[in-house]
Parts: C-alpha cells; structure tokens; sequence
C-alpha cells in the first residue's frame, strides 16, 4: 500500500532520530567548547573561593583548610601553590605543586608578559586566562589578596575542538545504529497495529460487494477492536436492510406490472381450468355412470373403474393445487422474502432425496463439484423451480437415462442447470413451453400424468423473482436453466 500507517510510521521514526542526531551536532559544534571552558572556569574559581575565605579568617594554615583544598585540587585535577607576604610556602597541591612557585614569582615581578594570553574573567584580586605551556593549554588563575596571600591554580584543557569532533562523530555512529534499529523495531511495531486494520480493509471491501460472512475476530480492547465490533454490527446491520430493500423492491417491481394483467390473468384462469378439468371430470362421470348400471358386475371389472375414477381424482386435485399456487404467485399473493441462503446446500439436499427415485427407474442422476454458492432468493420458491425443473427431466429422460446438475457463476448471478438425456424438444414448441397446460408430447404426457402447469409455476416465479430462465437443445438431451443473483461479492466470473 502506497501511503501504509506502517510506513509511514517509520519514516517519521527516521526523520525524527536524524533530526536529533542533526540537532546535537549543531549543539555540540555551537556550543560544547563553551560550555566546557565555563565548567572549568567555575571549578577554579570555586578553589579561589576557598582561598579567599581562608585568607579572610587568618586560617589559611589551619588543618581543615589544608584538607578542603586538597580535596579540591583531586576532585577537580587542579594544582595550586598559596604563599603568605612573606613569600613562605604555606599550602602547594601534591599534583605537582611545587612547579608554579617560580610561575608565580614572575607574574608577581612582571617577569612574564601575561597579556598575551585570553583572559577569561578577571577582579582586582585575580586573573583567569587561557595560557599555553610545553605544547599543551591550561586555564589558570593567580593573583594578591588584600590579606597578603599570594596564590596560583591551573588546570589542563583538553582540545576542545578535538574532543567535540570525537564525541559528534561517535554520536553520529551511534545514533545512525540507533535509528537504523529504531527503524526496524518500529517496522515491526507498526506492522502490529496496522495488521488489524488491514483486516478491517479487507472486510470492508467485501461489505462493498454485499459479502457479509467476514467478521472482524480480534480481541483487542483498544480502539481498533472497538471499531471492529462496530463493523460487524454495521455488517449484521446492512445484510438485514439490503434483504429488507431487495424484498421491497421485488415486491414493488412485481406491483407495476401486476395492475395491468389481473383481469386478463382471471379470465385465463377460469379458461384453462374449465379446459384442464374437463376430461377427467368426464372420464370420472362416464366409469361412475357404468358402475351404476351395472355394466361390469365381476370384481375385476368393479375394481378397474374404480381405479380410473381414483386415479382420475388424484390428477385433478394435483391439477387443482398446482393451479392455486400458481393463481397466487401470478396474483401478487405470495409475496417473494428475499434472504441470502446457500444454493450449493439446497440443490444437493433435493437431489439426495430423490436418488431413491432415480435408482427405481434406471436414472443416473449426477451433480458436478462446485464451491458453495450464496445467492440473494426466497428459498422456497426456489426449490420448487428446482424441482419442477427436476420432475419434468425424469419424465422424459430417455437414451442413456442420465441426467446431470450443474451451478455455474456466471458475472454477478449463479445459473442452475438441469440436463437430461432424451429427444430434443422441437423447434416450434420452445416458445410455447412457459404456457399453462402446453404439452408437446399429450400422449406422453397424459400417461405419466403431467398437467402442463409445472413450467407454467417455473416462468411465475422466475418472473416475480425478476431473474432469467431458459431452455436449450442439446445434441444427446435437454438443458433447462435458471439464473439468481450472486451474494458471494461483485467480482466479476467467467462466462
């Protein structure tokens, strides 16, 4: 990801670690010497403090004044020599002491010319300067108190632009590792607590295309985990809506064109139903009339027209009920509840119920492999295509017997299939098909007692679920096909 928190996060470390590292180059280059030399410059002024204050109460050569200074002089690698007026030694460091007595005798006499050195800080009582002795640099300090004391300190500097050179570089060195490893570490870091919000990316981009299966899991507490919880409360949240909006919106789709054809669709009704009925009704009258006068008195003869009439009354209460359900569909009064459901699951359920079927009559009936696949529907009406698609393959499976399912993704819908072996349906007839009570073989049809209806059911479900169906030709059989819209995501398959 071009613009990640995650990089971005380091290259802020990055830039914030040489920022300091720049900073304190700048600081130690600007500022260290003098920072140094005041350090130094107030250590020795301290020890004349010292001197002075013994010099002020005549205790100069008193024990505790002796031990004060030479802890002084350790602590602070300063050397020091105090001479009284009468030029008696009266206190010299044990760090090499001894060699400023003749130092300070010419400072004293003006033996020495002391104004080429760089004074530091200077009173009427004493001198600090900067002065150079064996090829090496010290700041000293000697001067006469009011008191007679005369006294001299120095103590070494070190090159200070050397020192600041070495301790720049070696923060260079370092503070480059530090960041390098800063950088890795807040690489790490950041991949950490951006690792949930990739996952919260990834479910919204699958909220986008109206999956909603993806559930944010973490268990953080934090406010990426609080946004979590309210992502899969907005995801539980739209799914329920968009079935809500999708069945209203089926609902009034199926409204717009219900108005216009009420009348036409009640006059058909009463047409057909007075067509479909009237033969077996008239069968049912002609073998009751006989049983009535008699005509065959044997058992046998007694038993058979009773069957027909039997058989006859269950065709037409069939008829009667396949005629009702497709009376409310086409009226409006079966309303379709739009839910997201597996079609993968209800396909192989059907067919597992009707193996035992298959297997009576000598039928190979298959389904090709395939993922599960979720689809916006009402499942019920579903299933009913299904198995209306699948009642009219066993009745006219032939040749091989065989019949084949299959659910094919197909852009944003999933297409069902349904293929049989057995002649193909002539060319003429296929428009007819979706017809109530159309049949192309009425033989055939009246031997295994279909109504004509089933397909009829098929195109009013289909059309109040405002998807496509169809049929094909093939060489060895037939394929009938539904499609139903995809709620796997709006990625686009194969056609």
């Amino acid at each position: 990801m071009k613009h990640s928190i995650k990089r971005q996060f380091a290259l802020i470390f990055i830039l914030l670690m040489t920022s300091v590292i720049f900073l304190c180059w700048l600081v130690n280059t600007l500022f260290l010497e003098k920072y140094y030399l005041s350090r130094k410059t107030e250590t020795i002024y301290q020890a004349y403090l010292a001197i002075r204050e013994a010099g002020e109460s005549n205790s100069y050569a008193s024990e505790e004044f002796q031990k004060k200074l030479e802890d002084v002089c350790n602590r602070s690698n300063i050397t020091a020599y105090v001479m009284d007026a009468d030029s008696q030694k009266q206190y010299v460091s044990s760090n090499g002491g001894e060699q400023l007595q003749m130092l300070l005798y010419g400072y004293l006499l003006g033996y020495y010319d002391i104004d080429k050195y760089e004074v530091v800080r200077m009173d009427e009582d004493y001198r600090i300067h900067r002065s150079v002795r064996g090829g090496r640099g010290y700041l000293e300090i000697y001067g006469r108190l009011s008191s007679g004391i005369s006294f001299i300190m120095n103590t070494p500097l070190e090159s200070i632009k050397e020192s600041a050179y070495l301790a720049t570089k070696f923060f260079f060195y370092v503070g480059i590792i530090g960041a390098i490893l800063g950088g890795v570490i807040i690489w790490l870091v950041a991949g950490r607590i951006t690792r949930p919000i990739l996952g919260l990316n990834a479910i919204s981009e699958k909220m986008v295309h109206l999956d909603f299966d993806a559930k944010y899991e973490g268990k953080d507490k934090n406010e990426i985990g609080i946004l979590g919880e309210n992502m899969n409360k907005l995801s539980q949240s739209l799914e329920e809506t968009i079935s809500e909006l999708k069945s209203a919106n089926n609902e009034l789709l199926r409204d717009i064109e219900k108005k216009d054809k009420i009348d036409e669709m009640r006059r058909e009704f009463l047409s057909n139903v007075s067509h479909e009925l009237k033969t077996p009704i008239a069968l049912i009258r002609g073998y009751a009339e006989g049983l009535q006068e008699g005509i065959g008195d044997d058992p046998e003869s007694k038993d058979f027209y009773c069957s027909v009439i039997v058989d006859e009354s269950i065709k037409m209460n069939q008829i009667v009920q396949k005629l009702l359900s497709l009376n409310q569909l086409e009226f409006g009064r079966e309303v379709a509840q739009m839910e997201r459901f597996d079609l993968t699951t209800l396909v192989s359920n059907v067919l597992s119920q009707e193996r035992i079927l298959a297997q009576k009559e000598g039928i190979k009936l298959e389904m090709e492999e395939c993922p599960a696949y979720h689809v916006w529907a009402d499942e019920y009406m579903t299933e009913e295509v299904f198995l209306n698609y699948l009642s009219n393959a066993f009745h006219y499976c032939m040749g091989e017997k065989k019949i084949l399912v299959t659910l094919q993704k197909r852009k944003d819908k999933i297409r069902t299939s349904v293929f049989n072996t057995g002649d193909p349906i002539p060319e003429e007839s296929i428009p007819y098909l979706w017809d109530k009570f159309y049949k192309v073989d009425k033989a055939r049809t009246r031997e295994y007692g279909g109504s004509g209806v089933g397909l009829s059911i098929v195109k009013a479900i289909m059309e109040s679920l405002n998807q496509q169906y169809g049929v094909e030709n093939r060489e060895d059989g037939v394929l009938f096909w539904f499609e139903l819209e995809c709620a796997d995501g709006m990625d686009g398959g194969k056609e």
